[in-house]
């Protein structure tokens, strides 16, 4: 562990990630979606922990984010909350509940944000939703935008691959991320798009940009924590990094406790009252 985690235990906000954009400092994010973990990545020093849409896959067993509803969000994010004291808490805003009504927008938004106690929300999309975006920073909710690669519309993409890799589109994401920093967003996700376009946005700036996928000109970067971790072996992008082979690990932990039950040597003599 650093010295500067070490010594910096305060609460992580929106203002202190501007902070270490202008100075010049990484910032890590992480997904979580429960009590357990996110307290283990809160105590590590994490800067953000994400609960992420992305629950529908790791956790639900689901191909999409798109299953993912209100409720569950919000008893994912609650979950968190109780592990969390340091590190920022970003929420996502699941499919559907920002799209393009800007009053229902900003009900759902204050749900998940009374109901789970988080620090801020998520959310995808740029000018479609823009007034949905100032609605809800209007009423006193920090916003994180998300760029790119945008899980919520795979229906409308039809494919994973990198986004923005031409012209026009690209026009378009750096339109949409100019509008989402004048909209008030405190930081944009930008995801699966081309390192030089990301670096380009990065600089045009004054918010953080946090990459997945978007090389290493942005200001951060985040990972879901299951692939990270190699829980999960069935996800394997070139931007994924597995810092860990915890699916080969636990299984191993598993089969020594069957063989253990199985030849009885387990509970034994010290593990029984």
């Amino acid at each position: 562990m650093s010295t500067a985690i070490q010594e910096d235990k305060r609460k992580v906000t929106t203002h202190r990630l501007r902070e270490m954009k202008d100075r010049g400092e990484k910032i890590s994010m992480l997904t979580a979606y429960d009590y357990s973990m996110a307290s283990i990545i809160d105590q590590a020093g994490m800067d953000v922990i994400l609960v992420g849409d992305s629950a529908s896959n790791v956790m639900a067993g689901n191909i999409t984010t798109l299953p993912m509803t209100i409720d569950q969000i919000i008893y994912h994010g609650t979950s968190v909350m109780k592990g969390v004291t340091r590190s920022l808490v970003v929420v996502d805003m699941p499919f559907g509940t920002c799209s393009g009504n800007p009053m229902k927008s900003l009900e759902a938004a204050i749900r998940i944000m009374r109901e789970t106690g988080a620090d801020t929300l998520k959310i995808e999309g740029g000018e479609e939703i823009i007034e949905d975006i100032k609605k809800i920073i209007g009423a006193g909710i920090p916003v994180m935008g998300h760029l790119g690669l945008m899980p919520q519309s795979i229906n409308k993409y039809g494919t994973y691959t990198v986004r923005a890799k031409d012209k026009e589109e690209a026009e378009k994401l750096l339109s949409d991320a100019l509008l989402l920093e004048k909209a008030g967003c405190y930081a944009i996700t930008l995801e699966k798009i081309p390192a030089k376009l990301a670096a380009e946005i990065t600089n045009k700036l004054s918010i953080p940009t946090i990459g997945i996928g978007a090389g290493g000109g942005v200001d951060g970067q985040v990972l879901v924590m299951h692939d990270m971790l190699g829980i999960n072996k069935n996800f394997s992008p070139k931007f994924l990094r597995r810092y860990e082979d915890l699916n080969t690990i636990i299984t191993q932990a598993v089969k020594n406790y069957i063989s253990d039950i199985k030849s009885r040597d387990f509970p034994n003599e010290n593990e029984s009252y």
